[in-house]
């Protein structure tokens, strides 16, 4: 019934940038916190970034900390993960996740609602 469906990833080179774009459908999520997390090969997945409802609060792990930035369209439904300055090792599977609190929080396990993912390939 609710779908997140993320988009923009791609193959970038190294100090390029590229924007992610992740669509909510099946219900609005007022109130909803959403967040960004990555998981690379071989990697267990981990945080990039949370934005609180309405988007006034915002937290990135200290690996993407001026180089990445999340927002939101609310009227649209949409989240956004703005990545400038890419690295290979920012390379991983972007998944797109909404909770049903207006808290943002870091945790991957308090978050109820996932996208598939979108794969994200920096090369050197």
């Amino acid at each position: 019934q609710v779908q997140l469906v993320e988009s923009g990833g791609g193959l970038v080179q190294a100090g390029g940038s590229l924007r992610l774009s992740c669509a909510a459908s099946g219900r609005t999520f007022n109130n909803d916190a959403m967040g960004w997390f990555r998981q690379a090969a071989g990697k267990e997945r981990e945080f990039v970034a949370a934005i609180s409802w309405p988007g006034s609060v915002t937290y990135y792990t200290d690996s993407v900390k001026g180089r990445f930035t999340i927002s939101r369209d609310n009227a649209k439904n949409t989240l956004y993960l703005q990545m400038n300055s890419l690295k290979p090792e920012d390379t991983a599977v972007y998944f797109c996740a909404a909770r049903s609190s207006s808290r943002a929080t870091m945790s991957q396990y308090e978050y109820s609602y996932w996208g598939q993912g979108t794969q994200v390939t920096v090369s050197s």
